[in-house]
């Protein structure tokens, strides 16, 4: 069964008919029990299609079903939906057993009962002891545990984040996402998730959506989705791969300049693009045949890798490279080839 359901959605702001639409007839399932994850650039119309997940926002066309049940019409407090803000939204003068015990409260559970359930809630996310610090006596990771105790103490049938981890560091946004989806895991919960970050998405899902201009650019898994992009577009946006265009012959390989590759799947002959992650190039010898004559450009150290810019008849190639016993210098001549992993072809224009 379907935790959530879009039919044919649309999303147009104020009252004029002319006026360009945020997200143009979309439609997705999320699975009970699963986590999807809505990914995409700013101003592409995820976080208006989680805003009418949630019932704070109304579709200006199509339906929105949960559970099986139409809910299109339905308010946020009709839905059984929880939503977790980037902010966290926080009440800054009450504590955190009252911040967490808070929706139960206003939902007329008794005060012992709410705050015995808050603190079961606070236990779930590693904060046990924390009851009467206030916010602002918290680090940004503890924040984003007692906003995510306040969210799982309804027990809601769905939970919604929005960019839940944009506001913190980055060792403990990835300890945190490990937390989220253990948790999503461990309580079998409905989970749409909201993220403009790729590594972010890859991590933590199911079943990815990338959109682009308020339509589904493509869905799928983090594997489908990474290793074969049906766009350009996804194929870019999923972890940082330059476009090249290419040329698919009739024996079923590809001409990438002087590269021959041979796709996992059939190509029809005719101009394609090539996508290639920064991970899939090898750096080779400048002597070595049968690859792409290259000169560096310039490099970056970042401590377990390099990154490296090279111009070659492609043009510019961006490369990273574990590598770290052989470091290049600017002016270096290479040949660089391309391995098994990290390349997809993709319909030309």
């Amino acid at each position: 069964m379907n935790g959530i359901e879009f039919r044919n959605v649309t999303k147009r702001y104020g009252a004029d008919k002319n006026a360009p639409l945020a997200v143009k007839g979309i439609s997705f399932e999320v699975p009970v029990g699963t986590l999807t994850t809505i990914l995409g650039p700013s101003g592409c119309g995820k976080t208006t299609t989680l805003r009418m997940i949630a019932g704070l926002e109304s579709p200006t066309s199509g339906s929105i079903l949960m559970g099986g049940r139409d809910v299109t019409t339905l308010g946020p407090a009709e839905r059984n939906v929880s939503m977790m803000f980037q902010s966290y939204a926080l009440f800054p003068h009450m504590n955190v057993i009252e911040n967490v015990a808070y929706g139960l409260r206003m939902s007329g559970v008794k005060k012992d009962e709410a705050a015995a359930r808050a603190r079961e809630a606070l236990r779930g996310v590693g904060l046990v002891g924390f009851d009467e610090r206030l916010p602002s006596e918290l680090s940004g990771g503890q924040q984003q545990r007692v906003a995510l105790a306040r969210a799982l103490v309804l027990e809601p049938a769905v939970l919604l984040f929005d960019e839940p981890l944009s506001n913190l560091d980055a060792r403990l946004r990835r300890e945190m996402r490990e937390e989220i989806r253990a948790l999503q895991q461990r309580l079998k919960l409905t989970v749409a998730y909201v993220t403009h970050d790729q590594s972010e998405a890859l991590a933590v899902s199911d079943q990815i959506i990338v959109m682009d201009h308020g339509v589904i650019a493509q869905r799928g898994t983090p594997e489908q989705l990474y290793g074969r992009p049906e766009s350009e577009f996804v194929a870019g946006f999923m972890g940082e791969a330059m476009v090249f265009p290419a040329v698919a012959e009739a024996d079923g390989s590809v001409a990438l300049g002087p590269l021959r590759l041979q796709p996992r799947y059939a190509v029809a002959p005719g101009t394609v693009k090539v996508a290639v992650r920064p991970e899939a190039w090898r750096i080779g010898a400048a002597d070595a045949t049968g690859g792409l004559p290259a000169t560096l450009r310039k490099s970056a150290y970042l401590g377990s890798f390099y990154e490296y810019g090279f111009d070659t008849t492609l043009g510019q190639v961006f490369v990273v490279s574990t590598d770290l016993s052989s470091p290049l210098a600017a002016g270096a001549q290479a040949t660089l080839s391309l391995g098994a992993h990290g390349v997809s072809v993709v319909p030309g224009a």
